[in-house]
Parts: C-alpha cells; sequence; structure tokens
C-alpha cells in the first residue's frame, strides 16, 4: 500500500482541519519512516527478491511494522499531540491514523507482517500477488480522500494551489513506477533511498500552508498575502 496511506491522511484532514496535512502524512507513513533507518541501524532486516508483487522480501520487521507496535507508535504519538494541543478528537484521529497503516498493509501485503515483536504468526492478505485488484483498492481509497480534502480546503494562493498539484502528480507517479523499479542494489542503497519518504510529509506541509477551510461565503483571493494557518 502506498497512495492507500495517503488517501486516508487527505481525508483526516477534511474531518479535523486544524491537523496538518503534513503531520498526518507523517502519521500514516509512520511505520514506512521508520523502516529504512531500523534497516541501515541492523535492527530490521529486507531480503532483496521480489515476492508478492514486491521488489523485495520483508523479512524482518517488528519495530515498525508489527501490530504490537503500531498500537505504540499511535498512542504516543495521540498522547503527544494531547499534551500539547489540548485537541482530543483530533489526538484520536491523529493516534488512529498511524495504526491505519498497519491495517492497509495487512490487506495488500503477503503474509509477513507481524502481530507483536517475537516469535509471532505472521499475517497478509495478499492483494498484492492481484496487480489490478489491488488498484482497484487502492486507488479509489487515495481519490475518495483528495477529493473530501479538496471540498473542505481552498487555496489561499498559487502556490496552495500548484504545490498541492504538483504533490499529487509526484505520488502517484512514485506509486505507478514502484510496478516497473529494478531491485535494489543493496539493503544500504535500500535505506537510502528510503529515506525519501520524508520528501511528501515536507511537501503536504508547505501546500497546506498555503490552504485554507473552505468557508461558505465569498472565495479567497488567489491576490491575497498568505497569512496561512499555523501547524497543529
Amino acid at each position: 500500500m502506498f497512495i492507500g496511506h495517503y488517501g486516508l491522511a487527505f481525508g483526516a484532514k477534511a474531518a479535523k482541519p486544524q491537523l496538518s496535512l503534513g503531520l498526518l502524512f507523517l502519521a500514516v507513513q509512520l511505520a514506512d519512516l521508520l523502516w529504512p533507518t531500523l534497516l541501515l541501524l541492523g535492527l530490521e532486516r529486507v531480503e532483496l527478491v521480489p515476492s508478492a508483487g514486491q521488489a523485495i522480501t520483508f523479512s524482518h520487521y517488528p519495530i515498525s511494522h508489527s501490530l504490537l507496535m503500531s498500537v505504540v507508535w499511535s498512542v504516543l504519538l495521540g498522547l503527544g499531540y494531547r499534551l500539547l494541543r489540548h485537541d482530543t478528537p483530533a489526538a484520536l484521529l491523529l493516534g488512529f491514523s498511524v495504526l491505519s497503516h498497519w491495517l492497509l498493509d495487512a490487506v495488500v501485503h503477503g503474509p509477513d507482517l507481524p502481530l507483536y515483536p517475537g516469535h509471532s504468526p505472521l499475517v497478509g492478505l495478499g492483494l498484492w500477488n492481484h496487480l489490478l485488484l489491488s488498484q482497484v483498492v487502492e486507488v479509489p481509497i487515495f481519490v475518495a480522500g483528495l477529493y473530501l480534502y479538496l471540498r473542505r480546503t481552498q487555496a489561499l494562493n498559487k502556490t496552495g494551489r500548484y504545490a498541492l498539484w504538483s504533490l499529487v502528480a509526484f505520488l502517484l507517479l512514485v506509486h505507478f513506477s514502484n510496478f516497473f523499479s529494478p531491485v535494489p542494489g543493496s539493503v544500504t542503497e535500500l535505506g537510502w533511498v528510503g529515506q525519501l519518504m520524508w520528501l511528501p510529509v515536507l511537501w503536504a506541509t508547505w501546500a497546506d500552508r498555503n490552504r485554507a477551510v473552505r468557508t461558505t461565503g465569498p472565495a479567497i483571493s488567489e491576490t491575497r498575502p498568505a497569512s496561512a494557518p499555523s501547524i497543529s
């Protein structure tokens, strides 16, 4: 699952506009943001052989991708937000956004997702084995989330428009190019390339700063200076 995670982030932003889109991107992809660094540190492992519609085989990643640790990460991020912002509903949504990563991955991954660190059963429905069917599930999640986000927000300026659409184009390009990507040359190379997963987080933060919650009144003029809402 790739763009499906981001689709949930767009939808969550529509539900709770006080949350930064960048923070929601971080939440839904926290597992994948942690994983490359854990690879480089030798705390998790991967095999560079294709499996279940993937260019690599995930052999051991209990810290970033087990169900138990996903719950831990979701509680930590949600609790941290609650302590800083005193907004319980937003904190709960943020925490669920973290957990949603494991739930969506369990649909598309082969049986490689552990329930807990240690000698855990491995789960996964393996939808990636059926390329067309996996896209029928994933792409509509992304489109629906983006649609809700666009209905809920509007650009403050040209940056708010073009930064968003260039981000959408970038995510779609990465998503579909993954089908043709060669196997990485080494685990170290994979770990460093994986650090680029932080780019959409920064990009979403930038785009979202230049957008505002849509109102029922007159549209916001794009000539108005970008006095963007603060990031929560």
